[in-house]
């Protein structure tokens, strides 16, 4: 299974609190191989960046704790080239664009978000989109 994890996803890996902890097994379940983790250079940038200039998420998570965390997953998952092509236009915030370019360019079969706006067009993408949950209960089944 080949499954991209937004950056809001990954960000709550990093936070302390009740949903880190399923984004941990999500995260520790792709160590374990029963799934592969597809990133890009865009999408690490950005995590990197919300992380270190958002000023919520900076007091609660520490640099080293995002160095480690992009050191893993430069280890674990499949880096997607970008695409030299621009990305269509599907979600209503252009800035999410780019995740379904990744979702569709490394063949994912599921998209993870808590992005509504992405939930929301989850019928027309040739992949599944759902939730941390959701994908935490299909992995607790398989």
């Amino acid at each position: 299974m080949r499954v991209v994890l937004d950056t809001n996803v990954l960000i709550s890996h990093l936070l302390p609190s009740s949903s880190a902890s399923v984004a941990e097994w999500v995260t520790d379940t792709a160590v374990t191989g029963r799934f592969t983790i597809l990133v890009n250079d865009q999408l690490l940038r950005e995590l990197s960046s919300r992380v270190t200039q958002k000023p919520y998420l900076a007091q609660r998570i520490e640099l080293y704790e995002l160095t480690r965390f992009l050191t893993l997953l430069s280890e674990i998952a499949e880096l997607v080239p970008l695409s030299s092509t621009p990305h269509p236009s599907v979600v209503r915030d252009a800035e999410d664009d780019y995740l379904i370019a990744l979702a569709v360019t490394g063949n994912a079969d599921i998209l993870v978000t808590g992005d509504r706006d992405l939930l929301a067009i989850a019928d027309l993408t040739p992949f599944r989109i759902m939730t941390l949950r959701a994908i935490a209960d299909l992995l607790d089944q398989l």
